[in-house]
């Protein structure tokens, strides 16, 4: 068993749990986990909508030279490609790294052609593979964390750049994934 299927296992026995808890308070259904559902076409096609809006909002943020911002709708514009594809295989997904782990497994298991470069993007550094290109060494995550969470307010914009051109590509690839 690799070590996605292993966490994509943990990750729908922890949403099990924490929706079962909720009921049992009496709270609206929550988790931070992964769910399995229906195919969900139509959310899937949400999710691009949202990745589109989020790479706008970054290129207007760029000409208004809001670097450190950007990076963030950068972010969670190539996660909401990856939230689609989720969607589409019928799961809904309430963390960050079932998500990751999610996309991983259904490349391991041939459901999707998708560049390691993506999934490798939202990866620590620790948990990247040796063979990381240079291109995906810094992950976006990493990066969206230190601008968010730091006190910078500039990042180098040849790299946003980059980063929305490889937006750019996850989101043409996300596209032909769930219309297939």
């Amino acid at each position: 068993m690799s070590q996605a299927s292993k966490h994509i296992d943990w990750c729908l026995k922890k949403a099990e749990k924490e929706i079962e808890e909720c009921k049992g308070l009496g709270k609206k259904p929550k988790h931070r986990g992964l769910l399995k559902i229906k195919s969900d076409n139509d959310g899937a096609k949400e999710h691009i909508k949202k990745a589109e809006h989020n790479l706008k909002v970054s290129e207007y943020l760029m000409k208004g030279d809001f670097t450190d911002i950007s990076i963030t709708t950068v972010f969670y514009s190539m996660y909401h490609c990856f939230l689609a594809i989720a969607a589409k295989f019928g799961y809904e997904s309430g963390n960050q790294t079932c998500t990751i782990a999610l996309i991983e497994y259904l490349k391991e298991k041939n459901k999707i052609d998708i560049d390691s470069k993506f999934i490798d993007m939202f990866k620590y550094e620790e948990t990247k593979e040796a063979d990381t290109s240079e291109e995906t060494k810094e992950s976006v995550i990493e990066m969206g964390e230190d601008l968010t969470y730091g006190t910078d307010i500039t990042f180098d914009k040849k790299k946003i750049n980059e980063l929305m051109e490889n937006c750019k590509e996850q989101i043409d690839l996300t596209k032909s994934i769930v219309h297939e």
